[in-house]
Order: structure tokens, then sequence, then C-alpha cells
């Protein structure tokens, strides 16, 4: 065999993770997965057994999303600004703890009552109680009580009151003196009073009942809409739903208020304002009127039209007499002036006489000439008409001078008028100015006036037609189906569980362990031959071999057997002597050189085995016998004493064996003496095999002592005994060549695991041997 072959270094996670061989470390301890499974699987089901059901209710609504029409007023007249109702707010306004504080007071949920149950308590809605509890104290007192008792019923007249350790018979209706207050108990059934039934009531504050509903009712919004769905759990339905409607009843409740407190607001704010203006509106109104009778108007539209037209009037009047009063110069003048007889007449003059005077003149001055031309001056119808004609143009000249003055006196007083007029259309734009000044604050207070009496009929219409802000699609309602405890999660959990918890124990004894397990675990860190794997014992029996024996123990020491013969197949003369050791005690190497005896002898060959730990002895006791002869240490120390003394064959055995003796004081310095060098040549001159049973490597120098005299040495490692981290000392030895022909033997392997290198042996062929240890097939190790 190559020695001088480099060691690979100590890697315990070398190369990659094989998968399946991990799988199969844990599916060894399959036992342990189902035993949790089961165990887990009870455990669920009682749970769910003694847990008391839930129910949902869920209730839909939908938030309106108008604004308030209370502030349209104010937004109006620009007094707030406006705003956009949003949902988040109205689900914060529903889970405001004030509002779940009144719904518990409202609907007494501070009182819980329990039916007492041989495993668990049911709770009873109190709306559906069989007895209703009046205390005889303050709703503060109440909302703010700690208190839990018991009522036992006796008869449909009678019950029993049990306060903690006190217990009072009294009748229903009875005053009930108690450490927390007085109170009387009534029945609301009687029917439904079962003698001996027991009745358990809770109070609670009234703010832990509402925090504790507040947390629990869940609010989702539809689909990105206005609609709202309301849901709560409970054990019992009919309370989750009123308590759901009640919710909803008690917000739309509070929202009417508010809007009715926002309306009231409004119209005392218009009421108020209406006076205010109304008291306003007479001061300028009597202003108008003082300013009206002070200046003499009535309308100064109208008489300013009037005075204009009154002026227009007198203008033409004006020019009419200045005319006529020109016609009166023109005709004084022609009468005086010119030596013409005929006066012209149709002037225009208005007065009429003087035109019939002119005409008659005319008339009688055309009848003189006429006669004139027949007759002469002297003719008395010529003088007649003459005089006529002179008293007539006199009169003329009379007429037109008292027209003339009547002309003057007319236009004098005409002008005076024209005057007056002029100054008073002068002052028109100034009093119009002023009065409109007047009209304009009447007409702004009067238009304000009457637009908050428009409000106030406004606003006591929204006050009489107030609709609730949330509208209900779905009233509450409840399914008989429980919706918690989740049975199928629960048992899903358990079966997770199950599976869990004994491969987190499992992968933490695995991290842990730090045992030798398998022939993989030594070959990562020794390179050195190995033997074979000898399987865990399920007897006592310490000698497993025998002629007939076919079991997969037996199985492996003939293995073994053939694999020493290969081992030492360089070796042609004398007897092959063999070496087995291990690091530690308790590894079975005694055991493994009984065995090994026992399985080469099996070949009609002779073989002696050696008791060479003679520091802890157990050959004598495996086998089970009391020597009659010395042993070992009494050879070393006694030279008079021959090898041939000191062996024996021990009954049921077909070896020799030279047992181990007392336990010498000073067991290096005999091993040392030379004696033990006269064991090995007596031996290889009357034996083919000699096998030595040392002591352990790391606990004491015994066997590197005489370890050149062996031809091959069987280095024992206990699976699920030997700590990894000692394989060093091994591999040390080896690298040092201080143990010859060196090779591994893997004792107490689990060829059951299924996972490693173990391999069975007689391949369905061997005769297993059961435990009736059943239990230690449910250990791990």
């Amino acid at each position: 065999m190559p020695e001088n072959q480099e060691l690979k270094p100590i890697n315990f996670n070398e190369g990659t993770i094989n998968i399946r061989e991990e799988i199969e470390k844990y599916l060894y301890h399959w036992k342990w997965f189902v035993l949790s499974l089961v165990v887990a699987y009870f455990a669920v089901k009682t749970y769910l057994r003694y847990t008391p059901n839930q129910y949902a209710a869920t209730t839909t609504i939908l938030i309106g999303d108008k604004e308030n029409n209370e502030l349209s007023a104010f937004k109006e007249l620009g007094l707030v600004g406006s705003s956009n109702k949003s949902l988040e707010n109205e689900i914060e306004l529903l889970k405001s703890r004030s509002l779940f504080e009144r719904v518990v007071k409202d609907l007494n949920l501070n009182l819980q009552f329990y039916k007492k149950g041989r495993v668990y308590d049911s709770e009873m809605f109190n709306q559906s109680a069989p007895i209703k509890i009046n205390f005889l104290f303050g709703n503060e007192k109440l909302y703010n009580l700690w208190a839990t008792f018991s009522i036992i019923t006796k008869s449909k007249t009678s019950f029993v009151f049990v306060n903690g350790l006190e217990s009072k018979e009294y009748d229903y209706g009875q005053k009930i003196t108690s450490s927390f207050g007085d109170l009387t108990i009534t029945p609301l059934s009687v029917d439904r009073l079962q003698p001996g039934e027991e009745i358990i009531v809770k109070v609670s504050p009234v703010i832990v009942i509402a925090n504790n509903y507040k947390n629990r009712v869940q609010i989702q919004v539809v689909n990105n809409s206005s609609v709202l769905k309301l849901s709560l759990n409970d054990y019992v339905t009919s309370k989750a739903q009123a308590i759901l409607d009640y919710l909803v009843f008690q917000y739309n409740k509070d929202v009417v208020e508010d809007k009715n407190l926002i309306s009231k607001n409004t119209n005392e704010f218009i009421n108020e304002r209406i006076d205010a203006i109304n008291k306003d509106l007479k001061i300028v109104e009597a202003g108008a009127e003082a300013y009206k009778t002070t200046n003499k108007l009535t309308n100064i539209s109208s008489e300013a039209d009037i005075a204009l037209q009154s002026k227009t009037a007198l203008e033409d009047k004006i020019i009419e007499l200045n005319s006529q009063l020109k016609l009166v110069d023109y005709v004084e003048d022609y009468i005086n002036n010119t030596s013409k007889e005929f006066i012209p007449v149709n002037l225009g003059l208005t007065e009429k006489s003087i035109d019939e005077s002119t005409q008659k003149y005319n008339e009688l001055v055309q009848e003189r000439n006429r006669i004139f031309k027949n007759s002469s001056s002297l003719n008395p119808v010529v003088i007649n008409l003459e005089e006529q004609i002179a008293t007539f143009k006199e009169n003329i000249k009379q007429n037109l001078g008292s027209l003339k003055s009547s002309i003057t006196m007319s236009l004098s007083e005409l002008r005076q008028q024209e005057f007056r007029m002029a100054s008073k259309i002068a002052t028109v734009p100034r009093i119009e100015r002023e009065f409109r000044d007047i009209e304009r604050q009447q007409q702004i207070i009067e238009a304000l006036y009457l637009y908050l009496l428009q409000k106030r009929e406004e606003n006591s219409i929204s006050m009489a037609v107030t609709i609730p802000n949330a509208k209900i699609i779905d009233k509450a309602y409840g399914s008989n189906v429980p919706v918690a405890p989740n049975r199928r999660m629960y048992l899903m959990g358990a079966i997770a569980l199950g599976f869990i918890v004994p491969f987190a124990v499992l992968f933490i004894v695995f991290l842990l362990d730090n045992k030798v397990h398998t022939r993989k675990d030594v070959e990562a860190v020794l390179n050195v031959p190995i033997l074979g794997d000898i399987p865990k014992s399920k007897t006592e029996t310490k000698v497993v071999i025998s002629e007939n024996d076919r079991d997969s123990k037996a199985e492996s020491f003939r293995l073994l057997r053939t694999n020493v013969n290969f081992m030492l197949s360089s070796v042609k003369e004398n007897a092959k002597t063999i070496f087995i050791t291990s690091t530690i005690g308790g590894e079975g190497k005694t055991f493994i050189a009984i065995n090994l005896a026992s399985v080469l002898a099996l070949t009609d060959k002779k073989v002696l085995l050696v008791g060479g730990d003679i520091r802890k002895p157990k050959i004598a006791t495996y086998l089970n016998f009391k020597s009659t002869k010395k042993g070992l240490s009494h050879f070393l120390m006694d030279t008079s004493i021959r090898p041939k003394d000191v062996i024996q064959r021990v009954d049921g055995t077909n070896f020799d064996v030279l047992e181990s003796g007392i336990v010498a004081p000073n067991p290096s310095e005999l091993l040392m003496n030379g004696r033990f060098e006269e064991i090995l040549t007596y031996g290889n001159k009357n034996y083919d095999y000699v096998l030595v049973d040392t002591a352990p490597i790391s606990v004491v120098t015994d066997t590197l002592l005489f370890s050149h005299h062996a031809d091959l040495f069987v280095y024992v490692v206990r699976a699920n005994y030997l700590d990894k981290r000692l394989l060093d000392i091994p591999s040390k030895l080896h690298e040092e060549k201080r143990l010859p022909n060196m090779a591994i033997l893997i004792n107490d392997t689990d060829l059951e695991r299924g996972y490693g290198y173990g391999y069975g042996y007689g391949y369905g062929y061997t005769q297993e041997v059961k435990s009736n240890k059943w239990w230690r097939k449910l250990l791990p190790f």
C-alpha cells in the first residue's frame, strides 16, 4: 500500500451537498415525523373542539358625496371655503372611539353574559339573555367598573348570587348589596329559566370594550367607489349584526345632528343679520323720505323732464310774445309814419279786436274812396266816413298800445319764470347725485335683506329634509358558517408544524453533531484504507461469529477477514501479527478483536488473541470466563512463566486466548522489559494469526511502544461515538508512519439510515435478529 501519499486537509464541509443524502438523513427518522404529525393533529383537533366559533357579520353602506347645503349660504357669501368630502375622513369617523363608546353604552355591551358549560362558557347577547340586571348606582361608576359574578337559577322565583367566595340566595327583583354596589335582577323570560343553570356576568369599562370593537371592526372600500363594507367577527352572530347596524345608525344620527347644528347656527345668524339689516334699511328709507321732503321731490327724473318741457314752453311763449311785440311796433309805425290809408290785416296778432277794427277801418276807407271819386270832400257822407275812419284809427292805435303794454308785461313775467326754471334745472344733477347715493345704499341693503330672507327659507327647508350621510345598501347579516378558528388553516398549520418541529430539532441535532457516523466522514479526513463497516449489533452477545451464522454482523466480519488477508498478502512467512487499537476507550476494539479471531479461526487457522490492554482488560468479561491461569501481566512480571503457561482455550471458542491478567501499577515499564516480544515470537512460531488487543492511542503510549511488531494495524473508529475532531490523531499517526500498514475499521454503523456509505451484507440471504427493544428505533442515534 502506498504510504507517502499526501493527506487531504481536514474539511468537514468539503464538496457539494448531496441532496438525496441530506433527504435520507431526515427520512431515516420518519417515525419522529409521523409521531409529530399525529401529536400536532390531535392537539389541533382538541384545540378546535374546545375553542368557541366566531361568526362574521357584514354590512354595506354608500357614503354620500354631496356638499352640505347648510353651508351654501356662507360659501356664496365667501365666508367659508369649499371642500370635498373625503372617504378616508368618513372611515376615520366610523372608527372613532367616541362613536364606539356611544354604541357600547346604548347596547350595554359592557355587560357580557356567559352560559356556564362543562368545557367552555358560551356567550349570550345581552338582548337575548333570560335576565336583566339593574344597577342602582350612577352610570359614571358603571361605565368604569370591573366586576364578575354568577347567577345560579334555583327556581322561577329565586336564584343564588355568587360574587367571589360569597354566595347568597335572593328572589328576583330583590335588592342585592354587593362589594361593587347595589343592584337588582329581574327575569325577562321565566320559561327560559332552567333550575341549576349558571349565568356568568362580566362587567367591563366602556372604554375597554369600545377599544376592543374599534380594533375588530374592519372597514374596506369596495372597488375604489364610495361604497364601504363593514365587517365584524364575534362569538354571537346577532350581537355582531346589532353592533354593525347600530354603528351605522349612530353614525347617521351624528351626521344629521351635525347638519342640523349647522343649520340652526346658520338660521340664528341669518335672523340676526335680517334684524340688523332691517334697522339699517329703515334708517336709509327714512333718510330718503326726508331728502325728498326737503327738496320737494317725488320723482327727480319726471320733474326734471317737466322742468325742461316748461322751460321750452316758456321760451316758445317768449319768442311768440317778442314776435307779437314786433308786429305791434310794425303796425304802429305803419299807421303813424306811412301815407297809405289801408292798414295790413291778418298779421298774426293775438288780439282779434285789432284785426276786426283794422278790417272795419279798411272797409270804411275803401267806401270813402269809392264815394269820394264821385263827390267832393264836402259830401256829408264823405265827412261822416272820415270821422268814422279817424275814430277807428284812433281806436286801433289805442288797442295797439294796450296790446303792446300787455305783451311787455307778459314777456317780463315769462322771462322771470324762465330764469327760475333755469335755476331749478341747474340744481337737478346735484340733487339727483345725492339722491342716487341714498338710493344706492337703500338698494344694497334691500337686496341683502331679500337675499337673507330667501336663504332663511332655503335653510328652513333644508332642516326639514335633512338626510343621513350613509345610505344602507345591505343591512348587517351574518353567516351560520364559522370563520374562526379557521379549521383548514389550523389543520394545515398542524401538518406544517408536524414537519417543521422534528425537522428543526433534527437540523439542530445535525448542526451540533460532531460525531463520526459514516465512512464518508472518515474519508473526508483520513487518506487511509478502510477495511469495512461493522453494523450495529442488535444483541447483547459479544461473540457474534459462528460457523452457521449468516446475519449481517457475521457477514461483515467475513468481509473483514477477506480485506485483512488482502492487506496481509505481502506477509509470506511466520504468523501474521495484527494489532487492534482505537483513539479512545469504548470504541469496540476488544469486540472487534474477539470476533476477528473467531472468523479467522473458522478457516481452520490457528489464532492467538492477546489481551494487550493491561490497564483496562475486557477480554475475560466479553468471553464470560474466569481464568484459571495467569495472564499477560503475570508473564511480563515473572520471568519464570512460559508463554504456554498463560495461553488457554476458552469454552465455546475456536481460538486461544492470552488474557490481560491483573491490572499492573506500571504497565508501560512492563511492556518495555522485552517479555512482550517473547509472546509475539511464540505466537509467530505456533499460530497462523496473532491478534493483539491494545490500549487506546490517545489515552496511553502503550500501543506505540511495540507498534513496530505489527504486520497490520486495524484502527477501530466507532460510528455515532467518536468526535470528528479526534480523527486528527490517526491522521497524524499515519502521516508520521508510526502505525505500520494502518487500516481503518468503522464499527457500530447503522446501515438502516440509508445515507452515507453504508452497505448491507448478505444481499437478502442473511438472517436478521430482531431486537425486542422497539423504543431504540425511535432514538435519533
